[in-house]
């Protein structure tokens, strides 16, 4: 006997963490509804032309300013970076590097220098 699988769904906010875009941004249908998982898919493998302008000139969520600025989401809070920003503001900061961003740009290099220093030093406990 075979159960019927039900549509698995999410809210708005969880759709838009996935695609990647900052969900005040998005129109009101896209807000209000619930998105299942083929739908997602299917903005994902088609976006439609407020997803490509929204992922193309914003406004972003934290985790992609912080992404495109090479800092840490906490690195944006401790430089007093808040909210969502578009792409121009984030070359605007780029350009004017402040130093709190060059400053959280080497905290983010550190990291990952240490980081990739761990995995190697654990991959070669493993090998032994």
């Amino acid at each position: 006997m075979k159960s019927q699988q039900s549509t698995q769904t999410m809210k708005p906010a969880t759709a838009a963490k996935k695609l990647g875009v900052h969900l005040p941004a998005t129109p009101a249908e896209f807000q209000e509804g619930v998105v299942s998982r083929a739908e997602l898919n299917e903005l994902q493998a088609n976006p439609p032309r407020w997803l490509v302008e929204l992922r193309e000139t914003g406004p972003h969520p934290r985790p992609v300013v912080a992404a495109k600025l090479g800092v840490s989401i906490a690195g944006l809070a401790r430089g007093g970076v808040t909210e969502a920003l578009t792409t121009e503001q984030i070359e605007a900061l780029k350009d004017a590097g402040p130093e709190w961003l060059e400053k959280e740009r080497a905290t983010q290099a550190a990291v990952r220098k240490e980081t990739v220093r761990i995995k190697k030093r654990n991959a070669e406990r493993a090998g032994s």
